[in-house]
């Protein structure tokens, strides 16, 4: 029958359409409606049922206005956000690893129903796979100010918890904590890893083998995971595509606050904030960005108006992920960090960027981010023939994700920690223009859903063997590195660019024409190359991005 016993209940699954070798069990809760008294608060836990649960839906998205291909959307009402799914082998041995994905969406918009992340033929690799849900936007990453002046209730310092069938509210033993904390979407998540390790072995998975993985906003999430006390012990390897240059202090936090009430039209006070309804926070963080968007005179904001992001609170962070992995916060995490060579390419093809196509305006771009006319300079040398958008182009891949991301796993192999490094650099050529390897055209491959015609968009039309065979290779390197912490290539052991290995993916009808164009036609083995010869995009520009630094940017 498919039924799971959870420690709140019975859930049923149905068997996945594309393989009935595989049971999803989707929308079961992790924790409670994080809304009405539970508003701002950390999540709470869910209320247990009797009987048995129908789990053959996905449940409710977080609140956005995001209307994504083949994924439900929010309605104002939706409330039971804070559910996971789970794919597991109807026949597994049990005690299998667990990949828990946390997808992206500039911590405004994504959920675990997009067709990207279906968890069918990774679970058919011997994987119990994860994906979920958790607060996005205000309700998730907004700064809710300490205490109200006309209001002396939650003015502790203590957090709350709501129990279960009771009137009252009754303190959380967690020193330092806020009632109304910074980084709800992240508490989320760890809500979610407790659920997995307490409920996993139902599904047989195991535990103390579980993977976190994320792309973009949800691979930082992953970091901020990663050098958190209070996640340690929840997942032994972490998987961070395309993890993103976004960290806030609260103070910064708080400015954005005060232009979200001031958009929605309510004071920036915790009543007033929550005398706001979602929809109407949804609404006024889209006016925000948009008015960034608009102003070409409004800093960094302007190239890319994301607002929202991971805070350092001094409770569950204290320091960009960046900073801590380097510190040797990460412990013995092992890291499994990819980018794409070409990430900001998708940005401008779906209008979310500014569009930077004079001298005057590539001049200010690297005003407001403080890159030196070296970096620049260098990038415009390396692409003699390119348009003055694709430097910017590409300048903007680095300092958002390319850059970031190799950063992250160098700092963790230089702090003792084990890390190991890949970039995606699949490319098309098509019949109007080339297919780029930018932002998010890795995860289908990964995730084995290139049939999806969802992310025909994002991978350049139907694949070709070619292409299902690249995939096969990812999903490959993430099963190994769930199941034993070895992806196929070696760890890091200092800076990539510096002679370490790193895996490339691209097809092999891609390899066997990069050897052609090689001296003596030599071919790297499946992929995997030392790279302190090449330059340019395959790489990420690394020795321009070495000399001139890595600004630390807040959303």
């Amino acid at each position: 029958m498919d039924v799971f016993t959870t420690k709140s209940g019975r859930v049923r699954g149905r068997r996945a359409a594309r393989d009935g070798g595989i049971v999803a069990v989707l929308g079961v809760p992790y924790a409670a409606p994080p809304f009405g008294a539970r508003r701002f608060r950390e999540p709470q836990p869910a209320e247990p049922w009797d009987g048995v649960r129908d789990c053959t839906a996905f449940g409710p998205v977080a609140p956005q206005s995001a209307e994504l291909p083949g994924a439900p959307s929010w309605s104002p009402g939706d409330e039971d956000i804070l559910t996971l799914n789970v794919w597991t082998p109807a026949d597994g041995p049990g005690d299998l690893p667990v990949l828990v994905w946390i997808h992206g969406g500039a911590y405004v918009f994504g959920s675990s129903a997009q067709p990207d992340f279906d968890g069918t033929a990774l679970a058919g690799g011997r994987l119990v796979v994860v994906t979920l849900n958790s607060r996005l936007g205000f309700e998730g990453f907004g700064h809710v100010p300490d205490a109200d002046a006309d209001s002396d209730s939650d003015a502790d310092t203590g957090s709350a918890l709501l129990v279960p069938g009771a009137d009252s509210v009754l303190p959380v033993p967690v020193p330092g904590a806020a009632a109304f904390p910074d980084n709800r979407g992240l508490l989320d998540q760890i809500a979610a890893l407790e659920w997995v390790r307490e409920n996993i072995s139902a599904f047989g998975g195991s535990p103390d083998r579980v993977t976190l993985a994320g792309q973009s906003s949800g691979a930082t999430s992953v970091a901020c995971l990663t050098v958190a006390d209070r996640a340690r012990g929840l997942f032994r390897r972490a998987v961070l595509h395309s993890a993103v240059n976004a960290f806030a202090t609260v103070e910064q936090a708080a400015r954005t606050t005060a232009e979200v009430a001031a958009a929605a039209g309510v004071p920036a006070t915790r009543a007033g904030l929550l005398a706001a309804p979602p929809e109407a926070l949804v609404a006024a963080t889209d006016r925000v960005c948009e008015r960034y968007a608009q102003d070409p005179g409004s800093g960094q904001r302007h190239y890319d108006p994301a607002i929202y992001g991971p805070v350092a609170d001094g409770v569950l962070l204290t320091a960009d992920p960046l900073e801590a992995l380097a510190a040797g916060a990460g412990g013995a995490v092992e890291l499994l960090v990819c980018h794409t060579t070409e990430e900001y390419w998708l940005l401008d093809a779906v209008g979310s960027s500014a569009k930077i196509t004079s001298e005057e305006q590539l001049a200010a771009f690297a005003a407001d981010f403080g890159l030196p006319a070296s970096l620049v300079e260098g990038h415009r040398e390396r692409l003699p023939d390119a348009p003055l958008l694709d430097v910017y182009l590409s300048l903007y891949s680095g300092l958002l994700f390319a850059e970031y991301s190799t950063r992250l796993a160098e700092a963790h192999a230089l702090a003792g920690g084990r890390a190991f490094l890949a970039r995606f650099d699949r490319r098309r050529d098509r019949a109007g223009g080339r297919v780029r390897a930018w932002h998010c055209a890795d995860i289908p491959f990964a995730f084995g859903n290139l049939h999806e015609e969802s992310v025909h968009f994002l991978v350049g039309g139907p694949p070709g063997a070619a292409d299902q065979d690249l995939s096969r290779r990812m999903a490959r390197a993430w099963a190994g590195f769930a199941a034993h912490g070895d992806p196929g290539w070696a760890p890091l052991d200092g800076p990539a660019g510096g002679g370490e290995t790193v895996r490339v993916w691209r097809t092999e009808e891609e390899e066997a024409a990069d050897a052609a164009r090689r001296p003596g036609g030599a071919r790297r083995a499946d992929g995997v190359r030392r790279v302190e010869d090449d330059r340019g995009a395959e790489h990420g520009f690394r020795d321009l991005w070495r000399t001139a630094g890595l600004p630390l940017l807040a959303p």
